[in-house]
């Protein structure tokens, strides 16, 4: 019953004190806009740190990084068990590019510096005109060094549940002829929801899978290691 107040009264000042400086860096990011790419990046990266710091100091969640991160493109799968991996994406990795659904590309203002920031837009039902426009926003990450990430369940999903790999996750392994590296983290029991809840979050990086692999031998791989730490404690 303590522990659980104490989560309640953490989580009542971590609301505001995260989301009123996220305002802030808001406009910061808006008036990063003119000055290009790299202020923009800036930015997110002050964002996503604000957003650590907050959780280890407030709510008390450390996040630990088991393996190693690879160098270069890349496409990182991760599993999606709350809004903690998307936030935190930019203190994992250097300007990730992230595969992000189109329909928040329309969003005012933001769209414009998810576009800017260098974010994928996904169209699932958009037809070939879409797809093409996603491959040649993706070659250029790729040709700028930059990882690329995906979420190949397609939802944040509970620990200890493991639903199938979507299928758009097939397509553009095929297309993008990059190796895969699978992610597998533990976020959802202390991030998901309003009450956040001390711990650790670990990522536990699984072992790079080489392009060109038939689907359902990427699919199972992948699958396998994203859902690594779903038995474990945290």
């Amino acid at each position: 019953m303590v522990s659980t107040t104490l989560s309640i009264f953490r989580s009542l000042v971590f609301y505001p004190v995260f989301y009123g400086v996220s305002a802030c860096l808001v406009v910061c990011a808006v008036i990063a806009l003119p000055f290009g790419r790299d202020a923009l990046r800036s930015v997110v990266k002050t964002w996503a740190g604000w957003h650590r710091w907050c959780l280890r100091w407030i709510i008390g969640i450390s996040v630990e990084v088991e393996g190693q991160l690879a160098s270069g493109s890349v496409l990182y799968a991760i599993k999606h068990e709350a809004y903690f991996e998307a936030i935190d994406a930019p203190n994992l990795f250097s300007a990730p590019a992230v595969f992000t659904k189109r329909e928040l590309f329309m969003i005012p203002g933001w769209g414009k510096a998810a576009r800017i920031y260098g974010l994928i837009p996904v169209a699932r039902d958009g037809g070939a005109s879409a797809l093409r426009q996603m491959l040649k926003a993706a070659k250029q990450m790729i040709e700028d060094e930059r990882p690329l990430v995906i979420f190949p369940e397609g939802t944040r999903v509970p620990n200890g549940k493991e639903p199938p790999i979507r299928a758009g996750f097939a397509g553009i392994y095929k297309m993008m002829k990059l190796p895969v590296v699978p992610v597998a983290v533990n976020s959802g029991p202390l991030y998901h929801g309003w009450i956040k809840r001390p711990g650790k979050i670990t990522y536990k990086i699984g072992e790079m899978i080489p392009p060109g692999l038939p689907r359902e031998e990427a699919e199972e791989q992948v699958h396998a290691a994203i859902n690594a730490l779903n038995v474990l404690d945290t």
